[in-house]
């Protein structure tokens, strides 16, 4: 099974008032026309309460029936007037944040493009998940909704109080019992539920990743057997994850009643008031209904203003752990003219490495020449992957060096890393699109010369299958579309590292799925396209470490045997043993 992940961080709380900041100065003229014409609507709904409490008043007093009718007819403009403001304010709104949306989400993708290949491996591909998913949603859910919402709210509870403190200040006194119901028992909740909230993501995210590798392992598992022990920390992990968001839900159900009694209280006490007012003559019967009326069209923006307080936690919440990938960036390392370039070199000293606690790799030491064609070999499990990966630059060495063109690997930006050494493995992806576009990324020009491609194909021995193509270069390959068998998605991978150049090529079992035969006929054909560059192949079928310049063999995390075929053979070690082995099985 594999070891424990290590989650990707979470941004600081700082760090994300910088980003909304950022937000409000590059959005702010569009921001401000939504405030103002949210309060424009805000003040048309005042026309309805208003105007209703003087037609009491002229009922009471016998006005002509044509003054009552005229204010009808002005109570009915009034929420015309309402409903065109609000209708334009919310489209508004909504194209604010969508667009602050967009920008979270671009930067959020090309955060994760530059993550470190072994950030990746470490963190697992369910915490990517769960923030590419269920913390996307969550923000989303916030920024097109929450943030709309506590816009008109507080434009809207701003002009009602505005408006009752017209009628008579004291009755704004009716609502302080309220306000202090709702900042006790929210400041209660906002002090618990950001912790809360990250717990639960977290476990979200911890669950992901232990159904992606259940599914990936799946055949793994039952041939040995452990079913019962991967669903009993299934379950676990299911429990965990009940728990965090059970607590949240606590948080929730001891927050909401006070509230619901806050919102009604609020009107019992405007009541009150007011018909104390109007005893000591100080308001008219029409007010009263005024006043009654305006805190109950105050109770629902109230209501919807604190209500998406548990959406903003959880969008700012989300923000944090989107944020926080960035957090996990390549960062820019020397330039080229700082680089003391020798092309080809690899230089491997005292390297040591281990996931979490477990060290797999003790102290290497290896030097292979430019051209050089290396064949790493070795039993499962005793490091020859992980050396691989050291030399690619996937991840860095706890101590010691890799030094690739003679410059330190860690050193270089990811974009220098690339140039030096490519890693391919036997787990290569075809992106949906077309089999040109698929070719095309290992290239940085905008016009691909469509020669290239296919020289390119024909190196890696695809240009005849692809030629077959009902669309050629333009078939459209992947998700939806046609799916390629694993030894045609491996070559196109291997056409791609053709176009890149890179200087020294990791080749890990990257021909793994094709028959021996076309196997070997593929690297032959990769060996004449690949001459002059430095190749590390890490060898399960032993044919390529025979054509190989040199052999490493890796035992126990360290190189044990180093020399040619012949060498090894007649030294009688451990590459002889494997050898003769292989050969009698084949």
């Amino acid at each position: 099974m594999p070891a424990e992940t290590a989650a990707l961080p979470v941004a600081p709380v700082s760090m994300v008032w910088t980003r909304l900041r950022r937000a409000g100065r590059d959005h702010g003229g569009r921001l401000l026309a939504v405030v103002a014409l949210y309060g424009m609507a805000a003040l048309a709904a005042l026309v309805a309460p208003w105007v209703l409490g003087m037609v009491i008043d002229a009922v009471r007093g016998g006005a002509d029936p044509g003054r009552i009718d005229l204010l009808a007819v002005v109570i009915v403009v009034g929420l015309l007037f309402h409903a065109g403001f609000t209708l334009v304010s919310v489209a508004q709104s909504i194209r604010f944040g969508e667009g602050v949306l967009a920008e979270l989400r671009e930067e959020f993708v090309r955060a994760v493009l530059r993550l470190p290949l072994g950030t990746v491996e470490r963190a697992g591909t369910g915490d990517l998940v769960a923030r590419s998913g269920r913390d996307i949603g969550h923000l989303s859910h916030t920024v097109r909704h929450s943030v709309p919402v506590m816009a008109v709210s507080t434009v809207t509870v701003a002009v009602i109080v505005t408006a009752i403190g017209l009628l008579h200040p004291a009755l704004l006194l009716a609502w302080a019992p309220t306000l202090l119901i709702i900042w006790v028992s929210t400041r209660w909740y906002a002090r618990r539920a950001p912790d809360g909230y990250i717990r639960e993501l977290a476990t979200y995210s911890d669950l992901t990743q232990s159904v992606t590798d259940t599914v990936e392992g799946a055949h793994t598992l039952e041939a040995l057997g452990r079913q019962l022990r991967q669903t009993a920390r299934a379950d676990a992990k299911i429990r965990r994850a009940y728990r965090a968001e059970r607590y949240t839900l606590w948080l929730r159900c001891v927050w909401y009643p006070p509230l619901e009694f806050a919102y009604l209280f609020a009107t019992a006490c405007t009541f009150l008031v007011a018909g104390y007012l109007h005893a000591n003559g100080m308001l008219t019967v029409g007010q009263i209904a005024t006043a009654v009326f305006l805190s109950v069209q105050m109770t629902r923006p109230v209501e919807q203003l604190v209500d998406q307080v548990d959406s903003l936690m959880m969008g700012f919440t989300s923000l944090r752990r989107l944020l926080g990938v960035r957090l996990a960036e390549e960062r820019p390392g020397v330039s080229e003219a700082d680089a003391d370039h020798v092309p080809g070199t690899v230089e491997v000293r005292g390297a040591r490495f281990g996931y979490t606690d477990t060290e797999v790799l003790h102290g290497v030491d290896l030097v292979l020449r430019p051209g050089e064609r290396l064949a790493v070999v070795g039993p499962s499990g005793a490091g020859k992957s992980t050396l691989g990966k050291l030399i690619a630059g996937v991840h860095g060495p706890t101590s010691g060096s890799v030094r690739v063109g003679g410059v330190d690997m860690a050193g270089l930006s990811p974009e220098l890393r690339r140039e030096r050494a490519i890693l391919l493995s036997q787990e290569s992806h075809v992106f949906r699109g077309t089999v040109a576009e698929n070719l095309a990324l290992a290239l940085d020009a905008a016009e691909v010369d469509r020669d290239r491609l296919w020289e390119a194909l024909a190196a890696v021995d695809a240009d005849a299958w692809v030629r077959s193509l009902p669309g050629g270069l333009d078939t459209r390959v992947g998700s939806g579309d046609l799916t390629l068998d694993p030894a045609h998605v491996q070559q196109l991978a291997l056409a791609r590292v053709v176009l890149a150049d890179p200087e020294v090529l990791v080749l890990d079992e990257a021909t793994s799925l094709m028959d021996p035969g076309s196997a070997r006929h593929l690297e032959r054909s990769l060996a004449g396209v690949l001459s002059g560059r430095t190749v590390v192949a890490i060898a399960h079928r032993l044919h390529t470490a025979h054509d190989a310049d040199r052999i490493a063999v890796v035992e126990d995390g360290r190189v044990s045997e180093l020399g040619s075929h012949d060498e090894l053979l007649a030294r009688g070690g451990s590459y002889a043993d494997l050898w003769r082995a292989w050969h009698g099985a084949v």
